[in-house]
């Protein structure tokens, strides 16, 4: 997956997360309740993955960029 998917699957995990969790809070369902504050978590997991992953990309193209210019 690239950065950019990455970060959109982060925050559409973070957001069905949300989701779960306030209905299992409102119905009162505990286990809905953490299978959403698991999937929000994962979901800030893959979303920090993709920020990573656009820093790196960032970081490669900038060192290729210096090197081609000394050529």
């Amino acid at each position: 997956m690239g950065s950019t998917s990455d970060k959109a699957a982060g925050l559409a995990d973070q957001a069905a997360g949300n989701v779960k969790q306030a209905v299992g809070k409102a119905i009162g369902n505990e286990r809905l309740q953490v299978e959403g504050a698991v999937q929000e978590a994962k979901g800030k997991v893959q979303k920090a993955v993709g920020d990573m992953k656009a820093v790196a990309k960032d970081v490669t193209d900038t060192a290729a960029a210096a090197i081609n210019k000394k050529l």
